[in-house]
């Protein structure tokens, strides 16, 4: 018997959040890793080529987009000493399981902000039903500084301008400085500045050349200053700590906004196990740090989630539906939230014009989950069904066809 071959998929849902806006019974038709088509309506007609995967009660959106996360590490207990542990193979053998999770948890694209010798760049290369992975390459750090045993580190206004350099050469998407200190290397220090204020505006204006945005890791109030006047196109953390307290001023906080620098904050905790406990200044700071993040959002900064997945345990692999949670609980409504998720983090990512949104034209990155998160953003910790370039590499839920 004869029967009419199936070259697209047709995904029919409750409803719809498309990047922006939510709407009721959609009917999302996809083909060759693209959304076609998007027909609403209960009765919306199947094509006769297309197959049908049917998620009564659930909701589709895009695909997640994590706009910091660190695939080298594992998430353990000293994720330092596991990655120096691993040989190149196992790296990429242990990146490729990372990037797993983030997919299984609805998470299709990450921006790695952080690996040893440009092993992102390798395991893009390799292919698979990866997340789409935008790479930062080792971060650039002065040496001895935040995350030097990655292999970033350069020193000077030479050094700094061949290190970006050297980066672009290897085709990185974006460049990633460390302009402060880090709790996760040993003897750097979280107050101070890793760069002068002329270093850091050569690393944009090199990176700037090569038509790459920079995105500073900075914990320091003098280390977000300096990127501000450096005109970075992101900060992460942006903690804004003098040595004693986290302090937003306000003419810092207009610039933030004014300039829609991206600030990523790094959102998200998974539960753990009893006893395990913050480092000490984290511990300490992380209420003010909040309070000025909600800060940020109430007056219209640019806000994404950037969870730094990967370097404890409370921030394993595919924690990001955790973090938009939180950004929720920060003071985003959870249709905010979704979109910081989605569209807005696309952008941060330079994928606009392909990531986060369901519109025909837009990869068909897509993930269902069960109940509406644009009510309760809590639903984002259910997937049901997840499609990477249009090709469903996770299916929980009974999908009668």
């Amino acid at each position: 018997m004869n029967r009419t071959a199936r070259t697209r998929t047709a995904l029919r849902a409750a409803r719809l959040f498309d990047g922006t806006t939510c709407t009721d019974d959609p009917l999302v038709l996809v083909a060759d890793g693209r959304v076609t088509e998007v027909r609403h309506g209960r009765d919306a007609p199947v094509p006769d080529d297309a197959e049908l995967v049917d998620l009564p009660g659930a909701t589709l959106l895009p695909g997640l987009v994590d706009t910091h996360v660190h695939l080298a590490f594992d998430a353990g207990p000293d994720p330092v000493a596991a990655l120096a542990d691993r040989d190149e193979d196992a790296l990429l053998t242990a990146m490729a399981a990372a990037a797993a999770e983030q997919v299984d948890a609805g998470v299709t694209t990450v921006r790695d902000l952080g690996d040893r010798g440009f092993a992102a760049l390798r395991l893009r290369e390799r292919g698979g039903p990866l997340p789409t992975i935008v790479a930062a390459g080792p971060p650039i750090t002065s040496p001895g500084g935040h995350c030097h045993f990655l292999g970033g580190a350069a020193q000077g206004v030479a050094g700094v301008r061949a290190a970006v350099r050297d980066h672009a050469e290897r085709g990185v998407d974006v460049i990633k400085v460390m302009a402060s200190g880090g709790m996760l290397t040993e003897g750097t220090d979280v107050a101070g500045a890793q760069f002068s204020a002329a270093e850091l505006r050569v690393v944009v204006e090199e990176a700037h050349r090569h038509g790459l945005p920079v995105t500073a890791h900075a914990h320091a109030l003098s280390a977000v200053r300096d990127a501000v006047a450096a005109r970075v196109d992101g900060i992460e953390h942006c903690t804004c700590f003098d040595g004693e307290r986290v302090v937003l001023p306000p003419e810092l906080a207009d610039a933030l906004v004014t300039r829609r620098i991206a600030i990523g904050s790094t959102v998200g905790l998974a539960p753990v196990a009893a006893g395990m406990r913050p480092p000490p200044l984290l511990a300490r700071i992380l209420p003010d740090l909040l309070l000025a993040h909600a800060a940020l959002i109430r007056a219209g900064a640019l806000v994404v989630a950037g969870t730094d997945a990967g370097i404890a345990p409370p921030k394993p692999h595919g924690v990001l539906p955790r973090g938009l949670g939180q950004l929720v609980e920060l003071g985003m409504t959870p249709v905010e939230a979704l979109r910081a998720g989605t569209a807005t983090a696309a952008q941060v990512c330079g994928l606009g014009e392909r990531k986060g949104r369901v519109v025909p034209g837009y990869d068909a990155d897509l993930v269902a989950v069960a109940g509406d998160p644009a009510v309760d953003i809590g639903a984002l910790l259910s997937p049901v069904a997840v499609l990477v370039a249009g090709e469903v590499v996770r299916r929980t839920a009974a999908v009668p066809s």
